[in-house]
């Protein structure tokens, strides 16, 4: 089905923070179809073969650009901008990176790692004989904040932002709550694949197009971003089933990285990785979840491994 694009935006005008004081690139009215085009996560640091020792060197000031903003006529606070994802389309390469000081597990990997990979269609080569199935999202979609004044785009915050929910695939619509008049509505951080947790600060990091749809909900009014989601194909197309180690603690922060040092253990002793590559493919495959958080004083946070990666 063909879908009629009233604004295109390219990537070469891009922000990287939260400012209501940012002006937008275009104002829409609800119902209007915007194609964004994004940059990758590390606004052209990283590249086709750039070297490990780059990620030593990044300018964090300038992570995330983000395009937009996007106006549209008619939000105001009290109601929920809706962003409907009609189209995802990954570009030819990414990038994932463990970086010195950053993820779940920082303290246990001080040296860093870089995988560069060649995106084919719906598909990628971790290593020979390790396909990663591609399911692209944006890991930051996000409104103007509330307050004045100029927010980083690392955490996740009331206005969306750096959310990285992997679920918010094609097909998937983003209710926001307005905090600004005209929401200012911008996207990027765009994921190739990713697996619930990002446990290594990154995904398959790469460049992409993004078309969306807008609509205002008049005094809805939610407390925090919400969505629904057509679920993973990729889960779904799964037929191998899963190789699930846990992690057990009474903090859920402890036990996810129980639950991913357990992994990490299991992929190098049995698909003969270092661990800088196991932790690396946990972050754009391995799912964590919360298995139990009812039976104190201890939790329990489950690492899902598709065994269909493995060739």
């Amino acid at each position: 089905m063909s879908i009629d694009i009233k604004y295109r935006l390219t990537q070469e005008r891009t922000h990287c923070r939260w400012d209501q004081s940012i002006e937008p690139l275009v104002t829409v009215e609800a119902g209007d179809v915007v194609e964004l085009e994004t940059k990758e996560a590390s606004d052209g640091q990283i590249r086709p073969g750039s070297e490990v020792d780059m990620l030593t060197k990044l300018d964090f000031s300038v992570i995330h650009p983000l395009t937009g903003p996007v106006a549209v006529v008619g939000a105001e606070r009290g109601d929920v901008l809706e962003v409907e994802v009609l189209d995802i389309r990954a570009k030819e390469w990414g990038w994932t990176g463990i970086l010195p000081g950053f993820g779940l597990l920082a303290d246990e990997f001080p040296d860093a790692y870089l995988k560069v990979w060649e995106l084919q269609g719906d598909h990628a080569y971790f290593k020979p004989g390790i396909r990663i199935p591609l399911e692209p999202f944006c890991g930051v979609m996000g409104v103007a904040p509330a307050e004045p004044g100029s927010l980083d785009t690392i955490p996740p915050r009331l206005n969306g932002g750096n959310i990285d929910i992997k679920q918010l695939v094609k097909g998937s619509k983003l209710f926001l709550p307005v905090l600004y008049p005209g929401a200012l509505f911008s996207l990027g951080d765009t994921h190739a694949a990713q697996g619930d947790g990002e446990v290594c600060g990154t995904a398959i990091e790469g460049p992409m197009v993004v078309t969306v749809r807008f609509a205002v909900h008049k005094g809805m009014d939610i407390p925090e971003l919400q969505y629904t989601t057509p679920g993973s194909s990729v889960e779904k197309g799964n037929k191998k089933g899963y190789y699930v180690t846990t992690g057990h603690a009474p903090d859920l922060y402890v036990a996810a990285r129980n639950a991913t040092l357990n992994m990490i253990a299991h992929l190098s002793k049995h698909y003969g990785l270092t661990r800088h590559e196991a932790y690396a493919l946990c972050s754009v495959t391995v799912d964590l979840r919360v298995s139990e958080i009812v039976d104190a004083p201890n939790w329990i946070i489950s690492a899902f491994l598709p065994l269909d990666i493995f060739e």
